[in-house]
């Protein structure tokens, strides 16, 4: 099958990662939104996190764990990674993929309402030096404050899904959920307390520095 567009052809630089593939699976034989982060994004994460010597690293949505293990692939020793899912059992399934991918041990999941995690977090004197937000839309927003408000100097935020299959782009569409995202890519691109860029490829992601 020839290759059509430049998805498709830098994916097919790339051999298929049978460990995500078992994380995408175990997404799919439980029932819940095939949702993950696209694999070359997934490889990106795994770079950010490595070069931006991160030590402690917050994720906003585990889903089924795919995001965390190339998160947790970047990481030294000594690193941690947090992660706030809604649901227990994305929680318990992210557990036991990121468990078997080797990342057991450097792993913790608190459940619920991720901006109540964030004000526990926030309370508790816990502070960040990589950020992935990939949870609901419409709080988006809401999870760039609390990036900036627990997040080192030079911490990196990334987001994921700017582009919302288009509907961001869209002047007809008009949902709270787009109007929060399109509020949210316009801060990467002007706060002036980040540096910012967004790529357009795949469904859109974001990263920013805070400066």
């Amino acid at each position: 099958m020839p290759i059509v567009d430049a998805e498709q052809y830098t994916e097919s630089l790339h051999e298929t990662d049978e460990q995500l593939e078992q994380v995408l699976e175990s997404v799919r034989t439980n029932g819940m939104p095939e949702i993950s982060v696209k694999p070359g994004y997934g490889r990106l994460l795994t770079l950010l996190v490595a070069v931006s010597g991160a030590r402690r690293v917050l994720e906003i949505g585990a889903l089924g764990g795919y995001s965390g293990i190339c998160l947790a692939r970047g990481l030294g020793p000594g690193a941690v990674l947090v992660s706030l899912e809604l649901k227990q059992e994305y929680a318990d399934l992210a557990k036991r993929n990121l468990t078997e991918a080797g990342f057991g041990g450097i792993v913790t999941y608190r459940v619920g309402e991720a901006l109540h995690s964030l004000e526990e977090l926030s309370a508790e004197g816990q502070t960040f030096d990589f950020f992935f937000i990939d949870a609901d839309k419409g709080n988006y927003p809401k999870y760039l404050d609390w990036a900036l408000r627990l997040g080192s100097p030079g911490a990196v935020i990334v987001g994921d899904n700017m582009l919302m299959h288009g509907r961001s782009m869209d002047p007809d569409s008009s949902s709270p959920s787009v109007a929060a995202m399109r509020q949210f890519n316009e801060r990467i691109a002007s706060d002036p307390r980040l540096q910012g860029v967004v790529l357009p490829a795949y469904d859109g992601l974001a990263i920013a520095r805070i400066r």
